[in-house]
C-alpha cells in the first residue's frame, strides 16, 4: 500500500472557495519548482487552502516551504509513473480539490491519477519548459517520439494549459494541435514582496566586496544552461578587462558529467582563480545585487526565472536569445542584451557592452512589476475562478 504523509497539515482550515491543490514531483532547487511554490503561497495569501502535493519529498526547496502551505508528501518511493499515479489518485479520493495545478509531469500522472480517481477536480497543466527543445536535449530520437506523442495524446485531456511563455504556447501548439486560443499564457511568478529585504542581506564572499567586476550565472550544472559557453565568454572579456565568474546551482546527478567538464575547460583557459562554484543558496537574491552583469547562457528556457529576479534587484542582463522566454522578459532587447545561443564571442560582447553602459536600475525594476506574485495569481484566478463554487476574499 501507498501511504500518504502529510505534514504542515491544518484540515480545519476551510474556505468558501474550497481546497487546492499545487503537484510536484520532488522539491528540488529549480526554477519551475519556486514558480509552484510561489503560486502555492500566493493562493494562501488569498485565503485559500492550498495543498502542495509531491511524490517525494526531497530536494532543496524541502526545508523551505512557508508555513501556510500544507506539504503533502506521496511517499511514491519508485519513480515509476505508475506509482506516482496511484499515489496521486488516492490523494484525489481523500482530498477532492476544487482545483489542481500540476507542473513537470511530462508523462502525465496528473491525467491517469484523476480518470482513475473518479473525481471532478479541475486539472490545470503549467507547462514550464520548451518541450521540444527539453526532448531534443536529453532524449534519443526514438524516446523524442514517444515523449512526442504522449503529450500529443495526453495534454488535450487537462481541462486548462497554461504556458509561462508564448513561445513555450507556440511549441505546445506545433506539438499538440491545441489551438493557440485555448492555450493561456501567464509569466511565472517571481517577483515577492520580500525581494528587495533579501536582497540587501549581507554577502561574504569577497568577490562581490570589490571594484573588480563579477558576472554572475545562477542554475543548475546540466547542459541545458551551457555554463560552458558562459566560461568561453568570460576568457574572452577577461583579454579586454579584469573580470570574474560566479556560478549558483547545484549539480545534477542525471549530468553528473558536467561539472568535471568544466573544470577542464576552467583549466584548460587558465580561469582557475577566475571563476567559482558557489553551489545551491538559499537566497541567490542578495549576490544578483551585487554582480556587475547577470548572464544567462541557456540553449533553451520556459520562461527564464533567473532573469526576471536580476531585473527585480536592478542588475543589468545578459542573456541567450533561447527559446523561449529570456528574449519576452527583455522585451527583445529592451531591458537587456541578447546574443545567439552557443556563441560565446556574441555573448562576451554584450557582456562588456552592458559592463560598458548598464542600464538604468530603476527601469529594471520596474519591467520586473510585471513577473510579481500578485500579477501572476490575478491570471491564474481567471482561469480556476469559474471552477470555483464562491471566490475567495
Amino acid at each position: 500500500m501507498i501511504d500518504i504523509n502529510t505534514s504542515k497539515k491544518d484540515t480545519s482550515k476551510q474556505v468558501s472557495g474550497g481546497r487546492m491543490a499545487c503537484f510536484l514531483p520532488f522539491l528540488s532547487g529549480g526554477g519551475a519548482e519556486r514558480a509552484m511554490i510561489h503560486l502555492a503561497e500566493g493562493f494562501a495569501d488569498l485565503g485559500w487552502c492550498v495543498d502542495l502535493v509531491v511524490a517525494q519529498a526531497i530536494g532543496a526547496y524541502a526545508s523551505q516551504l512557508p508555513a501556510k502551505i500544507n506539504l503533502v508528501n506521496l511517499e511514491a518511493r519508485s519513480p515509476l509513473l505508475l506509482n506516482k499515479t496511484l499515489a496521486l489518485a488516492k490523494y484525489l479520493r481523500s482530498e477532492q480539490p476544487a482545483v489542481l495545478l500540476t507542473t513537470l509531469d511530462i508523462m502525465n500522472a496528473t491525467a491517469w491519477a484523476q480518470g482513475l480517481s473518479g473525481v471532478s477536480t479541475h486539472m490545470v497543466m503549467i507547462v514550464q519548459t520548451h518541450l521540444s527543445q527539453q526532448f531534443r536535449d536529453r532524449h534519443s530520437p526514438l524516446v523524442q517520439r514517444l515523449r512526442w506523442q504522449m503529450v500529443k495524446q495526453f495534454y488535450p485531456l487537462a481541462d486548462r494549459i497554461v504556458a509561462v511563455s508564448q513561445g513555450v504556447a507556440d511549441d505546445i501548439t506545433t506539438m499538440t494541435g491545441i489551438p493557440s486560443e485555448q492555450i493561456r499564457v501567464i509569466y511565472n511568478p517571481v517577483v515577492r514582496p520580500n525581494l528587495a529585504e533579501r536582497a540587501s542581506e549581507p554577502v561574504d564572499h569577497p568577490w562581490f566586496t570589490d571594484d573588480i567586476p563579477t558576472l554572475l550565472g545562477v542554475g543548475r550544472l546540466v547542459k541545458q544552461k551551457d555554463f560552458a559557453t558562459l566560461v568561453r565568454a568570460l576568457a574572452i572579456v577577461r583579454q579586454q578587462r579584469p573580470c570574474r565568474l560566479a556560478i549558483l546551482g547545484e549539480a545534477d546527478e542525471r549530468e553528473a558529467e558536467i561539472k568535471p567538464a568544466l573544470d577542464q575547460l576552467i583549466s584548460d583557459l587558465g580561469l582557475e582563480q577566475s571563476v567559482a562554484f558557489l553551489g545551491f543558496v538559499e537566497n541567490p537574491y542578495k549576490y544578483m545585487a551585487r554582480a556587475q552583469v547577470f548572464v544567462l547562457s541557456s540553449i533553451y528556457e520556459g520562461f527564464g526565472n533567473v532573469v526576471a529576479e536580476a531585473l527585480a534587484v536592478g542588475t543589468s542582463v545578459v542573456s541567450t536569445d533561447c527559446e523561449s522566454g529570456p528574449a519576452e522578459i527583455l522585451n527583445h532587447g529592451q531591458f537587456g542584451r541578447l546574443a545567439p545561443v552557443g556563441d560565446a564571442a556574441a555573448l562576451a560582447e554584450a557582456i562588456v557592452a552592458t559592463l560598458d553602459q548598464p542600464l538604468p536600475p530603476e527601469m529594471l525594476k520596474a519591467r520586473s512589476q510585471d513577473f510579481t506574485i500578485e500579477a501572476s495569481i490575478s491570471q491564474y484566478r481567471e482561469v480556476i475562478m469559474p471552477r470555483l463554487p464562491v471566490a475567495a476574499s
